[in-house]
């Protein structure tokens, strides 16, 4: 293969990159813990935060501050692990690249 081919094959592999990882970005994630909802974006942006209030009462916030942490860090992971296994076709051996 020439160095010409193999450039193009280069570049034709970032852009498809990008595009896959543009898509995550747009995606949104739900993470859930109990009676907390919140909505990430692939970016990790959270978006909105739902809590059942018909589910608590006043001296339970502490519990519910907890709950919005673990529903958060579940959207995170689900995040990472779609980037994981849509980017990993074009990763494998290279960890840690997003």
């Amino acid at each position: 293969m020439n160095i010409q081919a193999m450039m193009k094959q280069a570049q034709k592999l970032q852009k498809d990159m990008m595009e896959e990882k543009n898509k995550i970005d747009s995606e949104i994630f739900e993470g859930k813990s109990s009676i907390v909802t919140v909505k990430v974006k692939g970016t990790k942006e959270v978006l909105e935060i739902n809590i059942d209030s018909e589910s608590i009462e006043a001296d339970e916030m502490e519990m519910v501050q907890d709950m919005i942490i673990v529903a958060i860090n579940d959207a995170m992971k689900q995040i990472d692990k779609e980037t994981d296994k849509r980017m990993g076709k074009y990763t494998q051996g290279m960890p840690g690249l997003f």
